[in-house]
């Protein structure tokens, strides 16, 4: 069984949520307690820990206690989704065998269209995140909000700062966009910008996003897997002063992208990692997780498209060819269509609108193709 491998929370931790008050998140979660684990039958969102940190250089031993107890002692908003904590991975002997039971238990509940919520640990742990997706046949989109692209030698050993190469040169080849929001440029070589625009990848400096972060609503929005680096905050803001980072988003910066995932209708698991484990921290980190799943329960269903008598269409002549737009008479969001190509790989679903934003729009009436548009066209996305 998937869940076999989920350590319990112990007594403590099960007496502390019982002493907190009614409207409180954890007397309302379905904890994984000793003897007890939860019915996933009406579950939309599974919280679980994974006591592993061996891919950062220092490699200390994780509790994750501080973040339950911060994110337990929140007040839920009006949700109706049922939320529950599976517990903990332990580290497993190898590296390896804690990617084995993470990537089997995301598998499982992504299968049973529930949204792992997973807390690390390391930021290699996305990669077993992203490994999960492999037994449902279908291309991920990775969007990851980091300060570094986390590219490394092909043969270098797997870690947090290397990850990402892995995704890419592994088989089974499942990647199909990986998106950076709030990267900074001196801390990734000339060679990784590069290798971002040979693969079509997207990209957002620091200073583009906290400008607008507008922009990254849509990169979300397309998103299968996120993956939150807490050492993208800054520490004025994260309270992390072991790491000291001097520039990075604020809290309410990082709490919008978060939510920017959670109504995401596509964004199927979520995860934040690379956090010092400390009391400090776990404020921010609790909110967080907070902020994503207040964002779920305001999907809107706009993906797929099924219908689309709720959505208005907007045609715009270019020189050569036509753009097509749609905006949602509801949220106000924005598609564009991809005009028709020829798919190579049976695993890409035919989806032939790409999420965009009103500035997209308008860039477009002045003859200008979105970048996003140009780049999904040259991966022959359709």
């Amino acid at each position: 069984m998937a869940f076999e491998f989920l350590q319990p929370l112990g007594e403590d931790f099960t007496d502390f949520t019982a002493a907190l008050p009614d409207q409180a998140l954890g007397r309302k979660v379905l904890v994984h307690s000793k003897g007890d684990f939860p019915d996933l039958e009406n579950v939309k969102i599974a919280l679980i820990g994974v006591l592993d940190n061996r891919g950062q250089q220092d490699g200390k031993h994780i509790h994750l206690n501080y973040i339950r107890k911060e994110f337990y002692s929140l007040y839920s908003g009006n949700w109706y989704n049922t939320i529950a904590d599976l517990g903990n991975i332990a580290a497993g002997e190898t590296q390896q065998d804690t990617y084995y039971v993470l990537k089997t238990v995301v598998a499982e509940l992504v299968k049973q269209k529930i949204i792992p919520v997973v807390i690390g640990g390391s930021q290699d742990l996305a990669y077993a995140v992203y490994r999960g997706y492999d037994r449902l046949e279908q291309m991920v989109n990775f969007v990851t909000v980091d300060s570094r692209f986390d590219f490394g030698k092909e043969d270098d050993e797997m870690s947090a700062r290397s990850f990402v190469t892995q995704m890419i040169v592994e088989e089974p080849h499942n990647l199909f966009n990986y998106s950076n929001i709030g990267y900074q440029t001196y801390f990734n070589s000339q060679e990784e910008i590069d290798l971002i625009e040979k693969l079509y990848f997207d990209a957002y400096r620091l200073g583009e996003v906290c400008n607008d972060i507008t922009i990254a609503e849509p990169v979300f929005r397309d998103a299968d897997v996120v993956s939150i680096d807490m050492s993208a905050v800054k520490s004025s803001d994260s309270g992390n002063i072991v790491k000291f980072v001097p520039n990075g988003f604020d809290g309410k910066e990082i709490c919008t992208l978060a939510r920017y995932a959670g109504i995401s209708d596509k964004v199927s698991s979520f995860g934040i990692f690379n956090h010092d484990d400390s009391r400090q921290e776990s404020v921010l980190i609790a909110q967080i997780m907070w902020y994503f799943i207040e964002g779920v329960h305001y999907r809107s269903n706009e993906y797929p498209f099924g219908s689309r008598e709720h959505y208005i269409k907007y045609i715009v002549p270019l020189e050569d060819e036509e753009l097509v737009f749609y905006k949602s008479d509801r949220t106000d969001r924005w598609w564009i269509a991809v005009p028709a190509g020829g798919v190579t790989d049976n695993k890409v679903k035919n989806n032939t609108l790409l999420p965009c934003s009103y500035k997209d729009y308008l860039n477009a009436c002045d003859n200008e193709v979105p970048e996003r548009l140009w780049k999904a066209q040259r991966k022959n996305i359709i």
